[in-house]
C-alpha cells in the first residue's frame, strides 16, 4: 500500500513539473498584453503644388464669395462653383485668390489642387475665354454652320446636324477645321468631344475627327501576299 502511494505521488510530481515547464515555456514565449506595444505612424498630406499657388483676378473681373460659393463675372459671362467642406477660398489684399485646405487629409489634398485650377478656369474663362480645335481627315468629309447648327459631313448617308449650345460659338475654316469658343471650358470641351464621338481617327489612315493637337498612332496594315 505504502509503494503504491509512493508510486503516485511520483508520477503527479512528474507531471507537475512536466507541466510547469511546459506553462514556463509558453508564458516566457507569449509577451503578456500589458507589454504589447503598438506603433502609430502619421501620415502627412504634402501641400499640393498647384494648389498653393494665387489665382490672379483681372481688374474687369467682380469675384462674390459666400461661403463654400463663388460667383465670377467678367466681360465675357458669369461663372459661379461650390466648394466641398475640405477646401475653402479667400480673397487676399492684392485681390488675388487663394485656395486653403480646411482640413489635413488625403482626400482634402486631392481637392486642393483640383478646385484651384477650376477657380483659375472660371477667372480666365470670364475674362479671356478658351478655345478647343479640330480638324476633318479623310476625302469629302467637311463642316459648316447653318445658323445654329453645325453640318457635319462625314461619309455616312445624311449629314449630321448638331445644335450649338448656349454661350459656345463655332467657327469653320476651310470646311475642315472647326473652332469651338466660349468662357466655360467644360461645356467647350464636351461639345468638341461630341464632334469627335461622331467619327474618332482610325488608326491605319487617321480618317475621321481628331484635336488639332492630337496625334494619331498609326497600325500597319495587312501585308499582301507573296507571290
Amino acid at each position: 500500500m505504502a509503494s503504491t502511494v509512493t508510486s503516485s505521488f511520483q508520477i503527479s510530481n512528474l507531471k507537475s513539473g512536466f507541466l510547469g515547464e511546459r506553462n514556463k515555456f509558453r508564458g516566457s514565449s507569449v509577451p503578456s498584453a500589458a507589454h504589447v506595444g503598438f506603433s502609430r505612424k502619421t501620415t502627412e498630406c504634402k501641400e499640393s503644388r498647384i494648389g498653393k499657388q494665387p489665382v490672379d483676378v483681372p481688374s474687369n473681373v467682380t469675384i462674390k464669395l459666400e461661403g463654400q460659393d463663388i460667383a465670377v463675372k467678367g466681360p465675357l459671362g458669369e461663372l459661379a462653383l461650390s466648394y466641398p467642406r475640405e477646401v475653402l477660398v479667400e480673397r487676399e489684399e492684392s485681390g488675388a485668390l487663394r485656395v486653403k485646405k480646411a482640413v489635413e487629409t488625403r482626400r482634402a489634398n486631392q481637392m486642393h489642387g483640383l478646385f484651384r485650377t477650376l477657380t483659375d478656369n472660371l477667372v480666365v474663362g470670364v475674362s479671356k475665354g478658351f478655345e478647343k480645335k479640330l480638324q476633318l481627315v479623310g476625302v469629302g468629309y467637311r463642316a459648316t454652320v447653318e445658323g445654329n447648327d453645325v453640318v457635319l459631313n462625314l461619309g455616312f448617308s445624311h449629314p449630321v446636324r448638331m445644335t450649338i449650345p448656349d454661350g459656345l460659338k463655332v467657327k469653320v475654316e476651310e470646311n475642315t477645321r472647326i473652332t469651338v469658343s466660349g468662357y466655360d471650358k467644360s461645356e467647350i470641351g464636351q461639345f468638341a468631344a461630341s464632334i469627335r464621338r461622331w467619327r474618332p481617327p482610325e488608326p491605319y489612315k487617321g480618317k475621321g475627327v481628331k484635336y488639332a493637337d492630337e496625334i494619331v498612332r498609326r497600325k500597319e496594315g495587312k501585308a499582301g501576299k507573296k507571290k
